[in-house]
């Protein structure tokens, strides 16, 4: 299909469909641990053993998008991405830091990759403590106790940090639109991800033009 030319691919069908069931599957986890520890929505829905396999579910399946997203190049490309730092993400943080208007930045910019980051790690920790809690055979009485604990804080920083990146997204447009369509403008990209190497040269950006050092994308 023909792509305007103010227009610039920015996530692949493969990608937004890593994101947006994730997503869903975040937020799903969220909602029923409320129901469960909350009283009052515990009282007005009721159910809790329904909920509680709803929560258990979703929680376990967290990491599958992802795992099952890595079957597609752009899936994994990524990833590469969001795991590495390099020198300019250093510059976007010390930019945003100083509250500086032009913060250098790739495809993603520093923040971008340290909520990533974090979000990896937290899951990783959300599903191994809630396994403990769940399979009450796998370890002692007080190796559960402070399985419960960290899971509960870790979940309410999990709300409080999404609730940040949802309110991040609401500010930015043009960026749930590149997650809703995948396109983005190419002014915004030029702009917010100055250093994004563009795969069609001569559509927005000069042809050739060099990255900055440390700028790998």
């Amino acid at each position: 299909m023909h792509r305007p030319p103010d227009l610039r691919l920015r996530f692949t069908r493969a990608e937004r469909w890593v994101h947006r069931t994730t997503a869903t599957l975040l937020l799903t986890c969220l909602a029923t641990a409320a129901c469960l520890y909350l009283p009052p929505l515990a009282e007005l829905v009721g159910r809790r053993r329904l909920v509680v396999t709803v929560h258990v579910w979703c929680g376990l399946a967290l990491p599958v998008p992802l795992l099952l997203g890595l079957a597609f190049r752009a899936v994994r490309a990524d990833v590469s991405r969001l795991s590495r730092f390099h020198p300019v993400d250093r510059a976007w943080l010390r930019a945003t830091w100083a509250r500086a208007v032009h913060r250098p930045a790739g495809k993603f910019n520093a923040g971008q990759k340290l909520y990533a980051q974090w979000t990896l790690g937290a899951m990783l920790v959300i599903i191994g403590t809630g396994l403990l809690m769940w399979l009450t055979h796998l370890a002692p009485a007080d190796w559960r106790t402070g399985a419960t604990f960290v899971h509960d804080w870790l979940a309410a920083a999990i709300a409080v940090v999404t609730a940040g990146h949802i309110r991040m997204a609401l500010r930015d447009p043009e960026a749930r639109r590149g997650m809703r369509t995948g396109l983005v403008d190419r002014d915004w990209a030029e702009r917010e991800h100055p250093q994004w190497p563009d795969p069609e040269p001569g559509q927005g950006s000069p042809a050739g033009a060099a990255s900055p050092a440390g700028a790998r994308e």
